[in-house]
């Protein structure tokens, strides 16, 4: 039976890009591919588009399946869909794969026109920034002047906020969930750690594995696991793993006695299976750099200053990589600036992933705040 409150079988499409593309860092990239997920119908006035931008690990992929036996729906399908709190009854809802990533964008594994060869280590830095630049050029090409609201979570949630910076004039609503207004030192740490692990492996080669037929898998395995605590709250490990032991008597080795560590080891091979080393070094470092108030002397109402937008801004109170606190930031900072801010601060148990769960109460909020969105 199908399920009505999914978007169904989707399929991918790509945007090529001839016109160069400057970036923040002064390089730039002569020409690109966006690939995108669209769900629901574009009005005839193109004023119900929604943009959703992903995290770290995300893809273009939000929501459906991409054929009828799909085991891994979009990663965001809880939330889009008929009748789900981003409706695409009422919405055109669109996914992106950002600059720099490994699921179809140009980036690092991809060809660099110039030398027949993967751009590997010798693709650019890429920005928040960039990213938001970039979309806006597949909005222009999909006829989008305004976006109905721009969505996103973690690192999704500061593109949302880079949005209503870059294009004050391009978005009517803006929802920040589980996102910061930069990163704190731990957080810039944590990212080095990860980037260390991938970089001193053996086999990334500087960056051009690709050209030895190799992968830094044991590198990427670790940045993954390091990055997987972070996401967990104490509380979420300790109730479904808790001490447990997987063979329920303690062996005396190094090998994997407690179930969390064989979590852990699951979730890196899966992630080094199917992610790009160099596009985790540059999401990593796009997060590191956002920063708007770096420009005006880290005063954070002063950047925000010219948003037009109004804001849902969600935290989670198990979220201790991104903190309700840092969501607070964000929320005075727009209130210095008497715009029309929505906050709520959820009891959750799952810590930052808690942005991507099928909570009813989390659920509700969304759904009530884009009621409200004509």
């Amino acid at each position: 039976m199908s399920d009505s409150s999914s978007v169904g079988i989707v399929v991918p499409q790509i945007a090529h890009f001839a016109e160069p593309l400057a970036l923040r860092s002064g390089a730039i990239l002569p020409a690109y591919d966006l690939v995108y997920e669209t769900y629901g119908t574009l009005n005839a006035a193109g004023t119900n588009a929604v943009l959703v931008c992903h995290a770290l690990s995300g893809t273009h992929h939000v929501a459906g399946k991409h054929h009828e036996n799909d085991k891994h729906p979009g990663w965001w399908d809880n939330m889009i869909g008929p009748g789900k709190p981003i409706d695409t009854n009422r919405f055109f809802v669109i996914g992106v794969n950002n600059l720099g990533g490994c699921h179809g964008s140009t980036g690092p594994v991809s060809i660099n026109p110039a030398t027949g060869k993967p751009w590997g280590s010798s693709f650019p830095i890429v920005t928040v920034d960039d990213w938001v630049l970039a979309q806006s050029r597949l909005a222009d090409r999909l006829g989008i002047e305004c976006f109905a609201a721009v969505v996103g979570g973690s690192l999704g949630g500061m593109q949302a906020l880079q949005w209503t910076l870059t294009f004050p004039d391009r978005v009517r609503h803006a929802l920040v969930i589980a996102a910061a207004p930069n990163l704190t030192a731990q957080n810039i740490a944590f990212n080095e750690v990860a980037r260390q692990a991938i970089t001193t492996d053996p086999d990334f080669h500087g960056g051009d594995f690709y050209e030895h037929n190799m992968v830094p898998w044991r590198g990427l395995r670790i940045a993954r696991m390091l990055g997987h605590i972070t996401y967990l709250s104490d509380d979420a490990m300790g109730a479904k793993f808790g001490r447990k032991l997987r063979s329920g008597d303690i062996k005396y080795s190094f090998d994997v006695e407690f179930e969390m560590e064989s979590y852990l080891r699951y979730q890196g091979d899966k992630f080094a299976e199917s992610f790009d080393a160099n596009t985790y070094l540059r999401m990593t470092r796009a997060l590191d750099y956002f920063d708007p108030a770096a420009d005006y002397e880290g005063n954070l109402s002063a950047a925000l200053a010219n948003a037009k937008a109004d804001f849902l801004v969600v935290s989670f109170t198990s979220d201790w990589r991104f903190s309700p606190a840092r969501s607070r930031e964000i929320v005075k900072a727009l209130l210095d600036n008497e715009r029309d801010v929505t906050y709520a601060e959820l009891t959750a148990a799952h810590g930052h992933d808690a942005f991507l769960m099928p909570d009813k109460h989390y659920h509700d909020v969304v759904r009530a705040y884009l009621e409200n969105v004509e």
